[in-house]
């Protein structure tokens, strides 16, 4: 009896796909975890295309091990936040494509703004505070 289901199973299947060969040298794994990690590959295939030209990720020219993965590591937090952030893109600033999600320019253009209002508020509050340009200017640029 089971062997009639599996025969039924295995004759409804359409096996007419050009077999896949996965070579690896993990010999400890299973064929489960190989199908699981090569079932990744376009996932990190976005992730490095958009941290390569979003987040700058081949920009740092850097020259020890523990730079680069402070590198990387910025690079993630950048993409985890570009994802998070919630875009203030109007409706002309919108794109037929992006069919109504934010782009990540529009991310963008949003995290800019806040920077620049956070860099604005603290130098308005120094200024309130009776510092002068030049100290300002050492706050916000120290030598």
């Amino acid at each position: 009896m089971i062997l009639d289901r599996l025969h039924k199973i295995l004759i409804s299947l359409d096996l007419g796909d050009a077999p896949r060969f996965l070579l690896t040298d993990a010999q400890h794994w299973e064929s489960t975890r190989i199908m699981e990690t090569w079932n990744y590959r376009w996932s990190c295939e976005v992730f490095h295309e958009f941290c390569k030209q979003v987040t700058g990720l081949e920009a740092a020219q850097v020259r020890n091990q523990q730079a680069v993965k402070r590198h990387l590591r910025l690079c993630c937090l950048a993409q985890s936040l570009l994802q998070r952030v919630t875009g203030s893109g109007g409706k002309s600033e919108s794109f037929s494509f992006a069919k109504g999600t934010q782009t990540i320019g529009q991310k963008l253009h949003s995290l800019s703004r806040e920077a620049l209002a956070q860099l604005l508020e603290l130098a308005h509050g120094l200024f309130a505070n009776g510092r002068s340009i030049a100290q300002v200017l050492e706050v916000l640029m120290p030598a």
